[in-house]
C-alpha cells in the first residue's frame, strides 16, 4: 500500500474530504453571486471598491471571533464544532435564499458577513482536525489533500455558480434587485450543499484524546485578555510566527489581485462576461491542485520548506508581468502557474505550523494564524478601497502587489535559505536519478547520530541529506574545505575540516557535536571508491568519544557507479539522456558506539548482500 492509499484508508478521511469540499463550495457560492451582480452593475473604481468590501466582509469575522473560535476548537471535539457550525450554515443559506427571492441586495450583501462568521468559527476545528486524524507522519500529505480539495471546491464553485448565474441573467435586467430575483433559484443549491455537509459531519470520528475543562469568560474576551494570551501562543516560537507572516503576505497579495482583476479585465481587455473573468481566476485553483500534488511528492520524507522560495519568487514575477499581457489566453496560463507556485507556499507552511503546535493548543494557534492572516488581508483590502477611491486603477495595484511580493521573497529566503538550497539540489538530482531510501526509521529525532558508510560519488553528501530533516555535519578534507569560493558555503553547512595535522582535533569537534544531539557523517574509506568493491575502512572515526546520547547508523549507497559523479565510468552502466538512474540508499539498524573499523566494514558488506546489491 503506497503512502496515498494509507492516508485515504484512515477511518473518516473520505468523509472529512467531502466535508471540506462542501464547506468551501457552498461558502464561495454566495460570494460569487454577489460579486457577479456587482460586476454587471458597476464599473471602474466603484467596482474595485465594492469587490474589496465584499472580500473584507468575508475576512472581518475571522478577526472578530479569533479567540472564541480557537477556544471552541480546543475545548470541544473538533468534529462536534464542525457539526454545529454546519447547522448554523443551513439556517443562514435559507435566509440568503429568501433574500434572493425578495430582491434584497443590501440584506444579501450583509449576509456575506454572517456566512463568513460561520466559516470563522468552523476554520480552526476544520484545519486542526487534520493532525488529529492523520497524525504527524502524514501531515504534509494530509495538508496537500485538504489544500487540493479546498481548491477543487473553489474552482467548482466558481465555474458552477458563474455558469448558472449567466444562464439566468439577461441584458434586460437593469438593477441589482432584478438580478437577484432572476438568479434566486441558485439559493437552493447553497441550502442543499450545506445540508449535505451537515449530514456528513455526523460521520466524522471523534479524535479528541483528552477532554478539556477550560471555560470561556466573555468579559475577558471583551477586555482583550484572550487576544493577548492567544497572540503569545504564536509568538513563543518564532518559526510559527514567521510561517504565519509569510502566509499573511501571500494571501494579502492574492486578495488584492482577485479584487482588482475583474475591473482590469473589463477596462483593459474589454471582457464583460463573468464566465471568462471568473474562469480565468478559477484556473489558479487548478494550479493549486497541481501544485499541492507536486508539493506532497517533494515532501515525501519531511516538510519541504525549500519549496517556499520557488513559490515566492515566481508568484512575484507573475504579478509584475500580468499588466504587460493583453491576451486572455496567456493570462489564463499565468493564473494557473500562480496557483501552482501558491501551493508551494501553502502546503509546507501550513504543515509547519501544525507540526510545531502542541495538540493541546492547536486550535488556539490555528485561530491566531487565521487572525493574523485576516488582519493582513483586511488591511490590504482597505488600502485597495482607499486607492480605488482616489482613482488608482487595477494596473497600478498589480505593480504595488509586485513590490509586496519582493518583500515576501526577502522574508522567505532570510528564514529558509538552507532549506531552499537543499530543495534546489533535490530537484536537480531528481532530473537524473530516481532516489529510493530504506531504513530511515533508524534515524531518530533529537539524538546524536554518527553516520558511517561507503563513499561512491561526489554527491554522496546530497544523497544522504535529502530525506533527513535534521542537518548533517560532514567531515571533509581540509584542502577542499579551504577553497576560497567554497568555504563560506561549507561554513554555513557546518562542515568539519579534517587534516593530517589536526586529525585528533577534528574528531574531538565531531564528538562535541554528537553530544549536542547533532548528526555527523564520516566516510571511513577516506576517498571515493574507483569500483564497486568496499575498500578498507580507516580507523579515524574510532577516535570519536562514545559518551554522547545516541548511536551509530551504518549506510550503504548503491547505483552511482558509472554516473557522471563517480570515478567509475563503466560504459555498460551509461543511461540515456532522458532516462533516470535508480539510486538506493540503505540505513542499517543502529550499532554499538564502540564499533571498530573492521567490524563496520564487515557490516556494510553484509548490508550490500542483504539488499541484493551487486
Amino acid at each position: 500500500m503506497n503512502k496515498k492509499e494509507k492516508i485515504f484508508a484512515i477511518t473518516g478521511m473520505i468523509n472529512y474530504i467531502f466535508v471540506v469540499f462542501l464547506n468551501a463550495f457552498t461558502d464561495l457560492g454566495h460570494k460569487i453571486i454577489v460579486q457577479n451582480t456587482i460586476f454587471k452593475i458597476y464599473d471602474g473604481s466603484t467596482q474595485i471598491m465594492l469587490t474589496a468590501i465584499v472580500n473584507a466582509l468575508i475576512l472581518f469575522p475571522f478577526i472578530l471571533v479569533f479567540s472564541p473560535s480557537g477556544f471552541l476548537a480546543d475545548r470541544f471535539a473538533k468534529s462536534k464544532v464542525m457539526q454545529y457550525s454546519a447547522l448554523f450554515g443551513v439556517i443562514l443559506t435559507l435566509l440568503i435564499t429568501y433574500a434572493y427571492y425578495q430582491g434584497w441586495f443590501l440584506f444579501a450583501f450583509a449576509m456575506t458577513f454572517l456566512l463568513a462568521l460561520q466559516s470563522a468559527i468552523y476554520s480552526p476545528a476544520k484545519y486542526g482536525y487534520i493532525k488529529e486524524l492523520v497524525g504527524v507522519k502524514f501531515i504534509s500529505s494530509g495538508n496537500a489533500a485538504v489544500q487540493a480539495t479546498t481548491t477543487v471546491a473553489i474552482l467548482s464553485g466558481i465555474i458552477t455558480y458563474t455558469i448558472f448565474f449567466e444562464s439566468l441573467y439577461s441584458d434586460d435586467l437593469k438593477t441589482k434587485e432584478e438580478i437577484l430575483r432572476a438568479i434566486a433559484p441558485l439559493g437552493w443549491f447553497l441550502v442543499l450543499g450545506m445540508t449535505i455537509e451537515w449530514f456528513l459531519t455526523f460521520k466524522l470520528p471523534n479524535t479528541q484524546t483528552q477532554a478539556s475543562s477550560r471555560k470561556f469568560a466573555f468579559k475577558r474576551y471583551l477586555k482583550g485578555i484572550y487576544l493577548k494570551k492567544n497572540i503569545k501562543a504564536i509568538t513563543r516560537k518564532k518559526e510559527i510566527l514567521h510561517a504565519i507572516i509569510s502566509l499573511s503576505l501571500f494571501w494579502s497579495i492574492s486578495q488584492v489581485v482577485l479584487a482588482v482583476f475583474g475591473e482590469y479585465a473589463k477596462t483593459e481587455l474589454g471582457i464583460t462576461n463573468t464566465i471568462y473573468v471568473q474562469g480565468v481566476m478559477a484556473l489558479a485553483g487548478i494550479g493549486i491542485v497541481l501544485g499541492s500534488i507536486i508539493a506532497a511528492k517533494f515532501s515525501k520524507y519531511h516538510i519541504n520548506l525549500g519549496l517556499t522560495g520557488i513559490g515566492a519568487f515566481f508568484i512575484t514575477v507573475i504579478v509584475f508581468l500580468v499588466p504587460f499581457v493583453h491576451s486572455m489566453g496567456i493570462i489564463a496560463f499565468m493564473f494557473t502557474a500562480f496557483g501552482i507556485f501558491a501551493a508551494f507556499l501553502l502546503v509546507p507552511l501550513n504543515a509547519r505550523i501544525q507540526y510545531l503546535s502542541s495538540n493541546v493548543h492547536l486550535g488556539v494557534i490555528l485561530a491566531a494564524s487565521n487572525f493574523v492572516q485576516n488582519i493582513f488581508m483586511f488591511s490590504f483590502l482597505v488600502l485597495t478601497t482607499f486607492f480605488a477611491y482616489f482613482g488608482m486603477n487595477g494596473e497600478l495595484l498589480f505593480y504595488v502587489m509586485g513590490v509586496v511580493g519582493v518583500y515576501l521573497i526577502y522574508t522567505i529566503f532570510s528564514e529558509y535559505l538552507v532549506e531552499i538550497f537543499w530543495n534546489f539540489v533535490g530537484i536537480l538530482l531528481s532530473l537524473r536519478y530516481k532516489l529510493e531510501y530504506e531504513g530511515l526509521e533508524n534515524i531518530q529525532d533529537e539524538k546524536g547520530v554518527l553516520l558511517l558508510g561507503n563513499h561512491v560519488s561526489w554527491v554522496d553528501w546530497a544523497l544522504l541529506q535529502l530525506p533527513i530533516r535534521r542537518k548533517i555535519n560532514y567531515m571533509m578534507d581540509k584542502d577542499i574545505y579551504s577553497i576560497k569560493w567554497l568555504q563560506p558555503v561549507l561554513k554555513k553547512g557546518e562542515v568539519i575540516p579534517l587534516s593530517s595535522r589536526a586529525f585528533k582535533d577534528a574528531f574531538k569537534e565531531a564528538s562535541r557535536r554528537l553530544k549536542r544531539g547533532r548528526i555527523v557523517a564520516v566516510f571511513p574509506e577516506g576517498a571515493i571508491a574507483k569500483n564497486t568493491d568496499i575498500t578498507t575502512f580507516q580507523k579515524g572515526f574510532e577516535l570519536i568519544d562514545g559518551g554522547y546520547d545516541g548511536y551509530v547508523v551504518p549506510f550503504f549507497i548503491d547505483g552511482m557507479f558509472g554516473s557522471k559523479f563517480a570515478k567509475n565510468k563503466t560504459p555498460n552502466q551509461h543511461n540515456g539522456f532522458f532516462s533516470r538512474r535508480t539510486v538506493k540508499v540503505v540505513f542499517g539498524t543502529p550499532l554499538s558506539k564502540n564499533i571498530k573499523a573492521n567490524e563496520l566494514e564487515k557490516r556494510i558488506k553484509q548490508m550490500k548482500d542483504e539488499y541484493g546489491i551487486k
